[in-house]
Order: structure tokens, then C-alpha cells, then sequence
């Protein structure tokens, strides 16, 4: 299965590593660190920008002589700051007490400055209705500023859908060439997610107009979107997080550029209860 799932290994240090090769792709690297009080992460990307998650726990990004104090209870009680790290800056990653952080990185010719991207630098907003209805943050979006990289951190109610209508973006049918991730957290971790990656009628070239890949991915997984138009949906029981990572071809303010929708399924959004059933949808007396 290209599209995964992909699970984290057990203790401290890189417990997930999604290079480009591992992905099959040009662009995007995602990776899940634990930071421990024995353990200290350092990284340096030359030729690519980097942008640092916290998903969990308290601790110190330090870069450029600054200490950055970071603390996330849960992904579901709060949004916290990002630092966005410039192509061959270094930066160590220390814990007392246990913090787990998402680091997505891409290539970068000048990338942006290394800096803090505080929580009311960030929007959000309230998209679709019916049973695809969620808050979307744009955690590190147009007009913040990078050069590929896109970050979006997108709550959803247990039951519900999300990304409907499904859209994509990998060059076909005028749509631009982004690679993604998508790292999901359920409420209730005996919950599980459904993610759909598909073609449907055309495909990158050289690839299979009929792919079609169902993940079932689980609390703390990861799942990419090597092609196609994609969608997910959470259990009747769990609320889901995910946190999308996203690079391409969009370089800097074109990073805005939307993705194609499919067009099978774009009438829902004119009315999102048109056609809703209320029940009893059928009667066992004859008429």
C-alpha cells in the first residue's frame, strides 16, 4: 500500500521517518520524534526549510541562540506555536518531562526567516456542513511566510467526514502538484480512520488511472496522498485531529492555489441537507 498506514515505533528518539524516497515522491519529509530527558534531537537541513509540531508535552526548541519554550497538553485542547526553522539553520530539541513533536521539512532555495509562528498568526475557520463539517486551522498557510511548505492542523467531529467533496492535487486536470501527509489522533483510541486515496478517470503520468487505496489507520498513524483525489472519514465513536503537511510546485504566495474538486460531488456544497433522509425513511403499513 503506497498510501500506508505508517506506524511510530515504541520509545524516544524518531519513532516515524517519511523521507522522499521512502514516499516515492520529490519533495515532502515527515517525521514523529519523542524527546525524553535523556535524549536530545538535533537536526540541520541544508537546501530545505523545516517546520516544527507540537503534538504533546512541554520543552525547548533552541535555533539561532534563542530558547523556544513549547507546551501542548493535547492536540485537542489547544494549538501551539510553530517554529519554522531557514534552509541550514540548526536546532536541538531538549525535554524534562516528555514532548512529542511532527517535523515536516522541503527543499528551499532561500526558504523564509527562521522565526515563532504564534497561535494568532494562525486562522481558522469553519468548513463544509452535514457530515463533513470541521474547523480548519491554518497552522503555517498563505500569507505566512514560506517557500513550499504548507501546514494545516483540521478538527472533526466522531462520525464525520473530511475533505468533501474529495479534491486533489498532483498536476492532474489543471490542478497544482503538492505532495501530503496526513497524521491522525483519535479522542478515543479504540477508533479507527478511514482515508481514501483514488484516480477516477485520469492519473499523473505513467501512473494507474484505476488506483484505489482504502487505509484504515488507528490513533498516532500516518497516511500519505501519493495521487488522486482523497477523503477521510472517523468512527461513529472518535473525534479526530489530523495534521496535514503539505510541499510541491507552489513556490511562496502561490502556495494559496486551491486544489481541483470533484466534480461528481461539488453539488452538496449549493445545499449540504439536500436530499437528507429524516427517519423513518419507510412505512410497514399498507396503504
Amino acid at each position: 500500500m503506497r498510501s500506508g498506514p505508517f506506524r511510530p515505533s515504541k520509545g524516544a528518539g524518531v519513532t516515524l521517518d517519511i523521507s522522499p524516497e521512502r514516499a516515492g515522491w520529490k519533495y515532502l519529509a515527515f517525521s514523529l520524534v519523542e524527546v525524553d530527558a535523556a535524549t536530545t534531537h538535533r537536526g540541520v537541513a541544508e537546501g530545505r526549510e523545516t517546520a516544527i509540531v507540537t503534538i504533546a508535552g512541554s520543552g525547548t526548541i533552541s535555533v539561532n541562540g534563542r530558547d523556544i519554550a513549547v507546551q501542548r497538553d493535547s492536540v485537542f485542547t489547544a494549538v501551539e506555536r510553530v517554529v519554522y526553522i531557514a534552509p541550514g539553520d540548526a536546532f536541538a530539541i531538549q525535554s524534562d518531562d516528555g514532548l512529542t513533536v511532527a517535523i515536516g521539512s522541503a527543499p528551499a532555495t532561500t526558504g523564509a526567516e527562521t522565526r515563532v509562528i504564534e497561535t494568532d498568526e494562525m486562522r481558522s475557520e469553519i468548513r463544509g456542513g452535514g457530515s463533513s463539517f470541521r474547523q480548519v486551522v491554518h497552522t503555517m498557510s498563505h500569507p505566512i511566510e514560506a517557500e513550499r511548505l504548507i501546514v494545516y492542523e483540521v478538527y472533526i467531529p466522531r462520525g464525520t467526514w473530511a475533505g468533501w467533496p474529495p479534491h486533489r492535487h498532483d498536476g492532474v486536470d489543471s490542478a497544482p502538484y503538492l505532495e501530503e501527509t496526513y497524521y491522525f489522533k483519535l479522542d478515543r483510541p479504540e477508533g479507527y480512520v478511514l482515508h481514501r486515496n483514488f484516480n477516477d478517470g485520469a492519473a499523473p503520468e505513467g501512473e494507474d488511472v484505476d488506483f484505489d487505496e482504502v487505509v484504515v489507520a488507528h490513533d498516532g498513524e500516518l497516511a500519505l496522498v501519493p495521487m488522486g483525489y482523497h477523503t477521510s472519514v472517523t468512527s461513529p465513536g472518535s473525534n479526530m485531529y489530523f495534521l496535514n503537511f503539505l510541499a510541491g510546485d507552489l513556490l511562496f504566495d502561490d502556495r494559496k492555489t486551491p486544489p481541483c474538486f470533484h466534480s461528481d460531488h461539488t453539488w452538496i456544497e449549493q445545499d449540504w441537507s439536500a436530499g437528507q433522509w429524516s427517519l423513518p425513511v419507510v412505512s410497514l403499513t399498507r396503504s
